[in-house]
């Protein structure tokens, strides 16, 4: 295990492109595995193999190059640039992001609509989105070093994968909606006998 550490910066380095886009990939699936831990259903793989294929196709693939190209855009950490690419990932890159995961989430299950999901939750998604991707990226543009910058957006889209991934399933785009679930299910488990 230690010797799979220690190659990793080195495939970061070497291979930038596969090895941010599986890192991110394997981050937001995981995020929608623990979205269904918390619901606490059975495992659906399917759910998570659609997640994790539209995270391969599109998300890595797109947070990799949106990065890159932000970087080349606007060179630098000095503190007026680095709000200059929040400022821009926030107004661009995160409407493409969430319309990508709804219509592609909604592709891959076969709906008859496919921008239903996107039309219904969009607006609160992203203004969630709001809540927690500038604060991130404000991280991301002042201390990760590029080639580093997919893969920490893919750890901190762990938490964002997790919500949307609840969001897209049942939820309506809203913290609201999943704090209140989250809130009703540990009612319901405070409120069951003790097993014996």
């Amino acid at each position: 295990m230690a010797g799979w550490w220690r190659a990793l910066p080195r495939a970061a380095l070497r291979y930038p492109w596969p090895t941010n886009v599986l890192l991110y990939s394997a981050l937001f699936s995981a995020g929608d595995a623990v979205q269904q831990r918390l619901r606490g259903g059975p495992a659906d793989w399917r759910q998570t193999r659609r997640v994790a294929t539209v995270a391969v196709a599109f998300h890595g693939n797109f947070n990799y190059v949106w990065l890159r190209l932000l970087e080349r855009a606007l060179p630098g950490r000095a503190p007026r640039t680095v709000l200059a690419k929040v400022l821009c990932d926030q107004a661009l890159g995160g409407p493409v992001a969430i319309s990508a995961f709804y219509a592609g989430m909604s592709i891959l299950q076969g709906e008859d609509d496919i921008f239903l999901d996107l039309k219904q939750k969009f607006w609160n998604t992203y203004k969630t989105g709001l809540m927690y991707w500038p604060f991130v990226q404000l991280v991301n543009f002042s201390l990760v070093p590029v080639h580093w910058r997919t893969a920490y957006t893919g750890l901190c889209g762990f938490l964002w994968a997790t919500f949307l991934c609840f969001s897209q399933q049942s939820g309506d785009g809203t913290l609201k909606s999943a704090f209140a679930f989250l809130h009703v299910k540990e009612a319901n488990a405070a409120e069951r006998p003790p097993e014996k």
